[in-house]
């Protein structure tokens, strides 16, 4: 399973080993998904429940988080509009689309524990995304 590159492109090499291997640029890979770093932050979001994070690695997880989603979430656009139209699944995905899209755009928290929640919040859904895209969206 490629680790960068979107799951339908066949291609056996991840988008960095392109970039390493001199073949490609970051700019020739433009559906790269970097899976490991997404994980990563994830790993980090969960870990910050466990002690008392400053507001400052909370908000700089929050923007990761963000970003990720974004990226995540105009992959899962685009397989939502291979879905069958009228389906259930169809239905499903593009509603818990729109309520990630809306949480993201909402303002950070000024207060750590919300911010707290907000991140764990974020991570939940940018694992989801994540695991949609790892199985080519169920």
């Amino acid at each position: 399973m490629p680790t960068t590159r979107g799951p339908a492109d066949g291609v056996g090499r991840t988008a960095q080993e392109a970039v390493a291997d001199g073949r490609e640029t970051a700019a020739d890979v433009p559906d790269a998904i970097d899976i490991l770093t997404i994980e990563e932050t994830i790993e980090r979001a969960h870990g910050v429940s466990r002690g008392q994070a400053p507001l400052t690695a909370l908000v700089e997880l929050e923007a990761q988080l963000r970003g990720h989603l974004a990226v995540l979430g105009e992959s899962a656009r685009k397989a939502a509009d291979q879905m069958r139209h009228g389906g259930v699944n169809r239905h499903r995905h593009i509603t818990r689309l729109d309520s990630i899209e809306r949480q993201a755009t909402q303002e950070p928290s000024p207060l750590p524990f919300t911010a707290l929640i907000e991140v764990q919040l974020m991570a939940r859904d940018c694992q989801w995304l994540l695991d949609g895209y790892k199985e080519n969206w169920r």
